[in-house]
């Protein structure tokens, strides 16, 4: 089984890889044992990690069923979930991020490369956002409906250069994480100042997971559904296929 399918079952799961470092956003596809030894991590303890998770009680934010969801909802899903979320909180963070530079940044030198962090995923993520609004999700809501064939060929090429930004993104992250010492604000840190650390901490925990609905669930299923219209449309079956969702028959 696979991260990304792991998660998929027990979302709560997503905490705990975090907390170990385990990185299951871009490489969803690695099986916990490889996901441990890139991290340098003993197997042993992200299992014993598997084996809290089950036996806690605790309801995560990350539990809703959207592993299930048709192809259509999963789009509906990661736009006023994870898109609406980005939009309102990237302006407010580069304005929060400036404030505490001002404040701050002749003790913390580092908070200039903070500064310029956040606004490197500002602008990473805008042209982002705006490519999967207004291409990629609506023509995944096409093919969910049955219907093929799009201006810019096969749905592949547009996902392909969305999970290029992905890996940027999280270069962007990585580096925040360095130069915030893991998001930890120093002791004469004011209130701005942590909460400007406590949202990016937020922001990057979101995105590990909104980046994983798409590189691990959404992408692949549009692409194996618009490969399956197509062969249904060049006449080797009779009935065009339909999304039914992961949780139902795939075609």
């Amino acid at each position: 089984m696979t991260l990304a399918e792991l998660i998929g079952r027990r979302p709560k799961l997503v905490g705990e890889f975090e907390r170990l470092g385990i990185d299951f956003c871009c490489h969803g596809e690695r099986t916990l044992a490889e996901a441990c030894a890139a991290a340098g991590l003993p197997l042993r303890d992200a299992l014993a990690a598997v084996t809290r998770e089950e036996h806690s009680g605790r309801e995560g934010i990350y539990t809703a069923n959207w592993p299930e969801l048709r192809l259509a909802d999963l789009v509906d899903h990661i736009e006023e979930v994870h898109h609406r979320y980005l939009h309102l909180e990237l302006a407010s963070l580069i304005a929060l991020s400036c404030k505490v530079l001002s404040l701050h940044g002749n003790r913390h030198p580092e908070l200039n490369d903070v500064d310029r962090l956040v606004s490197n995923l500002r602008d990473d993520f805008v042209p982002h956002l705006a490519s999967e609004e207004r291409v990629v999700f609506p023509a995944i809501r096409e093919l969910a409906a049955g219907r093929s064939g799009f201006a810019f060929g096969s749905i592949a090429n547009p996902t392909a250069g969305l999970m290029a930004d992905h890996e940027a993104v999280g270069d962007s992250f990585r580096e925040l994480r360095e130069v915030t010492s893991d998001y930890v604000a120093p002791p004469d840190a004011c209130q701005s100042y942590r909460r400007l650390y406590e949202r990016l901490a937020a922001v990057e925990s979101d995105t590990h997971v909104h980046v994983m609905k798409e590189s691990s669930f959404l992408f692949p299923r549009a692409v194996e559904l618009e490969a399956a219209i197509t062969e249904a449309e060049s006449g080797a079956h009779g009935d065009l296929p339909r999304d039914e969702g992961a949780a139902g028959t795939a075609f």
